[in-house]
């Protein structure tokens, strides 16, 4: 945790809708005037893509089924680490980029499933935000929720989790639903012991919850929308978190226990801009003030 160089890690699990989240808090950056350096999970892989087949090929033969991009020993945790540290100390550090499709191949000039080169963030930043699947690992060689000063959770109940990934896969990235489904069941060991874990250590989770049948996650037609869906919203510490305004604010909502509040699907956006806002301006306040 620094309050010279604020960090915020926002963590959930592919198809998860963290992407949503991120463009939240670029409004919030953007409105109240906060130079934010943006960093990826994806950038912490340790393969490639190719690298990664030929990984997982080498572990199938060894009688391993579980191996996935969720798994630590995939993912290049300890740079992480000390890009969180460095920042928190210095405001500098750096990041790349991977690069998913055509698409950002043409934006990047690297061809899909490569790393573009290990870049120095920009100087003059007020905070580094991150968006991924390990925001928040603490294992026998990292503990990333010790250096982040806000850390935050988006948890769509299981079902619509996976109807989010599948749609997104196979719509966006032109996959099967079997070859989903595979990705799915090949990553449940590492969910459960490596991302699940980490929301324990949130200080805010989202977690929707649809209002419509989800038993069948792999022949739904199509996503559960907003409308179609509540958000439980649980802070790990209430203490300071005014429900009475929040309530007030967010028509629709109530207190489900004494440390969530439960809202309209359609009321994420405006429940995380009334929350954030405070909490973003109070670190930004500090860090000025120290740096000053």
């Amino acid at each position: 945790m620094s309050t010279t160089y604020p960090i915020i890690s926002v963590t959930g699990s592919s198809g998860a809708g963290t992407s949503t989240v991120k463009k939240t808090f670029d409004q919030i950056f953007r409105r109240e005037g906060i130079k934010a350096v943006s960093i990826e999970g994806d950038a912490f892989h340790r393969y490639n893509r190719a690298e990664m087949r030929a990984e997982l090929d080498r572990r199938r033969a060894e009688g391993n089924e579980t191996f996935s991009h969720f798994s630590y020993e995939a993912n290049e945790l300890q740079e992480l680490e000390r890009v969180f540290r460095e920042y928190g100390e210095t405001g500098k550090g750096r990041s790349r980029h991977y690069v998913h499709d055509a698409q950002e191949s043409e934006r990047f000039g690297v061809p899909p499933g490569e790393f573009t080169a290990w870049a120095p963030f920009e100087d003059g930043t007020d905070l580094l935000f991150y968006e991924g699947l390990h925001g928040s690992v603490v294992n026998d060689e990292v503990n990333l929720p010790k250096l982040a000063d806000l850390k935050i959770g988006v948890v769509p109940v299981m079902n619509l989790e996976w109807i989010q990934k599948i749609h997104r896969d196979r719509d966006s990235r032109g996959y099967s639903t079997e070859a989903v489904t595979d990705t799915i069941l090949r990553r449940m060991h590492a969910y459960v012991h490596c991302i699940c874990p980490q929301f324990t250590e949130s200080d805010i989770n989202f977690q929707r919850v649809p209002m419509v049948d989800t038993s069948n996650p792999f022949i739904a037609r199509w996503i559960p929308t907003p409308d179609e869906s509540l958000v439980v919203i649980r802070f790990r510490n209430p203490r300071g978190i005014d429900f009475p305004y929040l309530t007030s604010m967010i028509s629709g909502s109530w207190m489900s226990r004494a440390n969530s509040i439960v809202i309209p699907g359609n009321k994420q956006d405006l429940a995380m801009q009334l929350i954030l806002t405070p909490l973003i301006e109070r670190l930004i306040s500090t860090a000025r003030k120290k740096r000053s």
